[in-house]
């Protein structure tokens, strides 16, 4: 099972950045993305999702693009962390050994380089509108 743990604006991209993150995710890891059988499995935590219900209640692209993100959770798994900062949150479930997470997308320059310190592999934007992945 491959594991990735999903950053707010990693499932604000698809309104933000013109993304279809899960096609994307498909196309990278060639597998299917959030669909029965799948052997992939894509994780939020759950400080990500107070962070995108808290940006959905604003108005604009920013509460548009979260109100979206919010949506794609559904197809995610939730989890706890003790961490109630969204960035944290995402190093702690990125580096905890009983989530033996593969990889974390994310677009933010800050949390990826934590996340390569930490020798966790980080997708994210590249080009216009496609992924990539950043080995540590």
């Amino acid at each position: 099972m491959t594991t990735v743990v999903l950053d707010t604006n990693a499932l604000m991209m698809p309104v933000e950045r013109n993304v279809r993150v899960f096609d994307e995710l498909a196309r990278l890891l060639g597998e299917p993305v959030g669909t029965d059988g799948s052997t992939v499995e894509l994780v939020v935590p759950r400080a990500v999702v107070a962070e995108l219900e808290k940006l959905a209640a604003g108005a604009g692209e920013e509460g548009v693009a979260a109100s979206v993100g919010r949506d794609l959770v559904d197809r995610c798994r939730i989890a706890d962390t003790d961490a109630t900062y969204a960035d944290d949150a995402v190093v702690e479930l990125a580096v905890s050994p009983e989530h033996d997470c593969d990889y974390v997308v994310t677009d933010d320059s800050p949390l990826r380089d934590r996340l390569l310190d930490r020798n966790v592999p980080v997708v994210g934007v590249r080009g216009r509108n496609t992924l990539a992945i950043t080995e540590p």
